[in-house]
């Protein structure tokens, strides 16, 4: 059944249209991805679609009585719980409740009961408060107050409002952006088995990998779809621009072979009909559509001096706020390769430790040794707020550059997108994007050997994520990772600390063993609370668990193997790209042609020794 159909859409904002002649059909069950330029009119058409505004021409249409579910852009808020905020948007279930408490006579309150079981009213409390357990919040949190909670914790509660109904349309605009990594883990798989229609705008490559399964693109005021999640996307864009190229250079061909023609022999008498015939088969080729791609973002983070490892360590350290210990028992290290993600439910530390590496937090036991000259550059989204808002980028670079000069600090903002007048726009003016780019900016115009990123793409687009991955893969120092993007950690960090009960642990496994631990806390979590605690099927949790812990070193260590293989052979190619460039010995030493012949042949012995390394892990695991 066709829930959404839009036909012929035309939006305007300011006067500029951002929208014409734009057309969309979702059917039930679709989950689709609405993704262009910051700017293209993705929230507009979402605030189109919920009638908070009207189109300026062409329609758009729902299916009859179809219940729409939103997130509104303001925060909910007022003295009743968690639990009570979520419930009060099933209206007609609140409206029949406060009926049935008013005493109806006989007949309808029948009617009252019929209904309450036909929406099933009575599971409504359980349904709530999963929901709210999946997005961070337990039983206490459920009952307090909504107004105690900060803006972010009540754009959670509002989310929830949005799942709890579950509409036949869900729109959500930016989902993830007041998530931890373990709500996030959660909201793609409510999403995966969600029944009804969804929109979903988001930066979050992963989301849209793992969620939905068409793509709709809002490009030169146009929407496109394509079949699939976001990487089918890209990969069907990339292959219909290289099909438009090469048709763009096939006419271009011919256009300048019939030109070429023409000016050779229209004048002359014996040539001038057929350069006439030219001339008309000129002006009946079809335009040159060139492929109009955005500028590519790129970042580029400068190269920092090399240390000697550790550069950082944290011994029997505690840190806290002056009461209490917020973590305890830190025995960590930190080298000059490092990749390193935070994992955890906000609240548990992740930001305090974040903090007592960079120095801004002193432990109140233990100590932290750093390396001679370890310059740290600490990236924390809160910071935008600090940012004058009369300033410019170029401003406040130079603030933080006081010795530097003008072409050296418009430098350093170039290295993240914000070059020439972007340099000079007033940060009032600024997306959160840009203030993001400033930020970065900011934070490595030291060099730092140590990168600590805590929420780095909230208010970055996919393309300006992608070009962070790559700006990060390409960075010499060291990197500690806090972010609720799956997919930025998977291709960042190669290890992974578990923040939790007071303490930072590692933790033997990838992003996708640590989603299956948490699938498989809340599903015993659910059975404990139906059953009693202690039985057979808790002791058959407790074995598997076991099981899993002795075979976890078995399997950090097969990683360990791959990847050392996969940096052996980069190594290896490189080797032999130079011994086969014939620029190689006309330049180089003939000891450092030795060097590189007998590091090959040592590669290729380390290369055996892994593998054969790699082949017994591999039977240990099968056989377990």
């Amino acid at each position: 059944m066709t829930v959404l159909a839009i036909r012929n859409l035309v939006l305007r904002v300011g006067g500029r249209a951002l929208l014409d002649g734009a057309d969309l059909t979702l059917d039930t069950g679709r989950r689709l991805g609405l993704v262009g330029r910051n700017g293209a009119g993705k929230s507009t058409l979402i605030r189109a679609i919920i009638g908070e505004i009207q189109p300026d021409g062409g329609e758009i249409r729902l299916a009859a009585r179809a219940r729409l579910g939103h997130v509104a852009q303001e925060a909910p808020g007022g003295d009743g719980s968690l639990l009570d905020a979520v419930l009060a948007a099933d209206t007609e279930r609140a409206a029949l409740l406060a009926e049935l408490e008013a005493e109806p006579d006989g007949h309808r309150a029948a009617e009252i009961h019929e209904r309450l079981i036909a929406i099933r009213a009575e599971a409504a409390p359980a349904r709530a408060a999963a929901i709210l357990a999946g997005l961070g919040f337990d039983e206490a949190a459920q009952a307090r107050p909504l107004a105690s909670y900060s803006g972010g914790w009540r754009m959670r509660v509002a989310l929830a409002r949005a799942l709890f109904l579950e509409p036949d349309l869900l729109l959500l605009d930016e989902p993830t952006n007041h998530l931890d990594l373990e709500a996030t883990l959660w909201l793609e798989g409510w999403l995966a088995r969600f029944p009804g229609a969804a929109i979903i705008i988001s930066h979050d490559r992963g989301l849209l990998d793992r969620c939905v399964d068409v793509i709709a693109h809002l490009d030169r005021q146009k929407i496109t779809t394509y079949q699939g999640n976001f990487d089918s996307f890209v990969r069907q864009r990339t292959e219909r621009a290289a099909q438009q190229a090469a048709e763009a250079a096939k006419i271009a061909a011919q256009r300048a072979h019939m030109q070429a023609f023409v000016d050779r022999f229209r004048y002359k008498a014996s040539k001038a009909r057929q350069a006439q015939s030219r001339l008309k088969a000129l002006s009946k080729l079809p335009p040159i559509e060139a492929v109009i791609e955005d500028v590519p973002t790129r970042f580029a983070f400068p190269e920092p001096e090399q240390l000697s490892p550790p550069i950082l360590a944290i011994e029997r350290a505690e840190v806290g706020y002056g009461g209490p210990p917020v973590l305890r028992n830190l025995d960590l290290r930190m080298d000059p390769d490092d990749r390193i993600a935070l994992l955890g439910a906000n609240g548990n530390g992740k930001s305090t430790l974040a903090k007592l590496l960079a120095g801004r937090l002193q432990p109140s036991r233990g100590e932290v040794r750093r390396a001679n000259r370890l310059k740290v550059g600490f990236f924390a989204q809160h910071q935008s707020e600090e940012l004058d808002p009369q300033g410019t980028p170029l401003s406040h670079m130079q603030q933080a550059l006081p010795r530097a000069t003008e072409t050296q600090c418009r430098a350093q903002l170039a290295r993240f997108g914000l070059a020439g007048e972007k340099a000079e726009t007033r940060i009032a003016q600024c997306s959160g994007g840009e203030k993001a780019r400033l930020l970065l900016a900011l934070c490595t115009r030291d060099a730092p050997n140590l990168l600590i990123l805590d929420e780095p793409t909230n208010h970055l687009d996919i393309d300006a994520r992608e070009a962070l991955v790559k700006a990060l893969a390409e960075f010499q120092g060291a990197v500690l990772l806090i972010t609720h993007d799956p997919h930025l950690v998977e291709l960042v960090a190669d290890r992974l600390w578990l923040v939790g009960d007071g303490t930072v642990k590692p933790f033997d496994g990838d992003i996708d063993d640590y989603r299956t631990l948490l699938a498989e806390r809340a599903r015993a979590a659910s059975r404990d609370a139906q059953s009693p605690a202690g039985g057979q099927q808790a002791q058959e949790r407790r074995d598997r668990a076991a099981t899993r812990a002795q075979l976890a070193p078995l399997r950090a260590r097969l990683r360990e193997v791959e990847k050392a293989l996969e940096k052996l052979t980069l190594e290896a190619r490189l080797i032999e790209k130079r011994l086969a460039d014939p620029e190689t010995y006309a330049k180089r030493k003939a000891e450092d042609i030795a060097w590189a012949t007998t590091r090959r042949a040592a590669i290729g012995k380390e290369m055996a020794a892994l593998e054969e390394e790699w082949l017994v892990l591999s039977e240990q695991l099968d056989a377990a």
